[in-house]
């Protein structure tokens, strides 16, 4: 492609709603614009790097066996009803009614169509297990689209859906998407992490996410520093460290004014808040209240909570006039001793002794407190965010942090939506049985974003060169004064794209650095210039993108060179 037939419309300055490296840099080598909040338009530039991603993800999933198919992006609110998800999704489901009133919204996922789909299709377990897998435009209302297309309304994304007689054949196939999903992030040359999560508004059991690691990764996510084991905060297992000491102090009441925190307690005692017990009111299922206590250096994992099965969800913690109402007493000086409601204790917050917690009543602390002597051996959970540092639950070294950016996310969803809406096959037996499923979801858009936040430098955006635009930059020097440099850039070119190599001819009317600052902005992973002074040595100038150095290649082997490089 020459510049002069395409469309390059690079930025020099970085626009100022552009918050993250990804979103400044996309909009800086116009790949894409903004035509409202949340929602982008993919420029012919762009668009080959989106169309180049989707064919990988697109081979990965055909060679793990899946099947190809479209599904709508206008989906009735009947089938999500069935599901019972039409209410419990919340406001990112746009909703909206046809002429007739009829009740639909735009497919943020397709869980219930699939079902719909499978349980029409489907009739005998001979025709199992199936894989399905679509790549399509979706829509979430976000309440604040920000990132550019990293958190958008509108993406593109590969979903699929695989449909099973029993658990076994379920882990088969989720055992192939991992491996798919690694062989996508290994072609694309990024360094990542799949780690255990939570599976959120999506339902289901087992469940893994895949982070591109990045400092400006949205999620945080936990490691073994000595094993393979990774986590979302959100689902790491806290394991608890340590016994219970003995209880070697009084328990006594000590006036705390003006004490309304751990951090005011702490200071207030001169100790360090590992000492004392937060407890905080939440309430349960039925509307009841329900004390949560953990260790003071401890904060609560609400995702964990929302799990346990005992709260409402979402999360809806007591308000103060609640706490005074039902408890007599204030938030800051509430604790477990003689609390008259359920008490649910974290892991690490049940091995604690001789500590301080509130004495439910205003202004007042509890010290010395001793489970199984001031207060009865408590329910225990794991309800608590994990901690660099804290042993690995797989046994192995301890837990360290990096930030990623989630691209893809594989669950194992059982009977969730097929028994919801029943999808079944005959057995063997002639009996009609509920199909497990799993799903798998990866973003084209977001993994765009995330190799960029992972590959840039000062310069501009360093691609793969599995989805680069264009692989190679041909820039010549006085492309239309020298007849040698013309007729050398022309033959390059037309050998390079013989050989099936993307080249990007810069034949714009344009000084030297400005062409040298787009094609680097633009990312494209190698460049040869070609100019007459270079030419007079039989020479022209190699560089890939990242290298300090430029490598000066003879002219008679620039092609097997430039083979040997890119195509190796």
């Amino acid at each position: 492609m020459k510049t002069s037939q395409f469309l390059i419309s690079t930025l020099r300055d970085t626009p100022n709603d552009a918050e993250i490296k990804s979103h400044q840099l996309m909009l800086r080598a116009g790949l894409i614009r903004r035509v409202t909040s949340g929602i982008y338009s993919w420029s012919p530039l762009g668009l080959r790097v989106l169309k180049k991603t989707e064919a990988i993800v697109r081979e990965e999933m055909n060679n793990a066996g899946a099947l190809e198919m479209l599904m709508p992006s206008a989906q009735p609110a009947e089938l999500w009803i069935e599901s019972g998800r039409w209410e419990q999704f919340g406001p990112e489901l746009l909703r909206f009614k046809d002429r007739h009133t009829r009740e639909y919204c735009l497919g943020p996922t397709h869980e219930e169509v699939i079902t719909d789909f499978a349980r029409q299709e489907l009739k005998s377990y001979r025709q199992l297990p199936i894989n399905f897998y679509q790549i399509q435009w979706k829509f979430r209302d976000e309440i604040r689209p920000r990132f550019g297309v990293m958190r958008s309304r509108e993406f593109l994304m590969k979903d699929a859906y695989s449909f099973h007689i029993d658990a076994e054949s379920l882990d088969e196939t989720y055992n192939k998407m991992y491996r798919a999903y690694s062989n996508i992030l290994d072609r694309l040359d990024l360094e990542y992490r799949a780690v255990f999560a939570d599976s959120g508004a999506i339902g289901g059991s087992k469940s893994q996410e895949f982070h591109v690691i990045t400092q400006a990764g949205e999620d945080a996510i936990v490691y073994s520093t000595e094993s393979d084991y990774a986590a979302n905060v959100e689902a790491a297992e806290a394991i608890a460290i340590g016994v219970r000491g003995e209880a070697t102090s009084p328990l006594k009441k000590v006036e705390t004014p003006n004490v309304h925190s751990i951090e005011d307690l702490a200071k207030f005692l001169n100790s360090p808040a590992e000492m004392h017990l937060k407890t905080l009111i939440l309430h349960g299922k039925e509307d009841e209240l329900i004390a949560v206590c953990l260790r003071g250096d401890h904060e609560l994992n609400e995702v964990k909570a929302e799990n346990s099965g005992l709260f409402k969800t979402p999360l809806q913690f007591a308000t103060d006039e609640e706490i005074a109402e039902q408890l007599n007493t204030t938030p800051g000086s509430i604790g477990p001793v003689n609390l008259p409601i359920r008490m649910v204790f974290d892991r690490q917050a049940a091995l604690m002794s001789n500590f301080s917690c509130g004495a439910n009543e205003t202004g007042f602390h509890y010290i010395g407190v001793n489970i199984g002597r001031d207060l009865p051996e408590p329910e225990v959970l794991d309800l608590r965010e994990i901690k660099v540092g804290d042993p690995s639950p797989c046994g192995k070294g301890t837990i360290a942090m990096a930030r990623g950016i989630e691209v893809g996310h594989i669950f194992q969803l059982g009977d969730r939506y097929s028994k919801a809406m029943n999808a079944t096959v005959l057995d063997q037996n002639g009996k009609a049985t509920v199909m497990q499923m799993g799903c798998y979801g990866i973003g084209v858009t977001r993994i765009v974003a995330a190799a960029i936040e992972q590959r840039n430098d000062d310069a501009g955006i360093i691609w793969p060169k599995a989805i680069a635009p264009f692989t190679l930059s041909l820039i010549p020097m006085n492309y239309g004064k020298s007849a040698l440099v013309k007729e050398t850039t022309d033959r390059l070119y037309d050998e390079l794209m013989a050989l099936g190599i993307d080249v990007l001819l810069e034949d714009r009317n344009i000084r030297p650095g400005e062409a040298f600052s787009d094609h680097e902005l633009i990312g494209i992973p190698f460049r040869i210039v070609v100019g007459d002074r270079t030419l007079k040595n039989g020479e022209v100038e190699f560089k890939a993108r990242g290298d300090e150095e430029a490598t000066m290649v003879p002219l008679d082997q620039v092609v097997e060179f430039v083979k040997a490089q890119i195509l190796a």
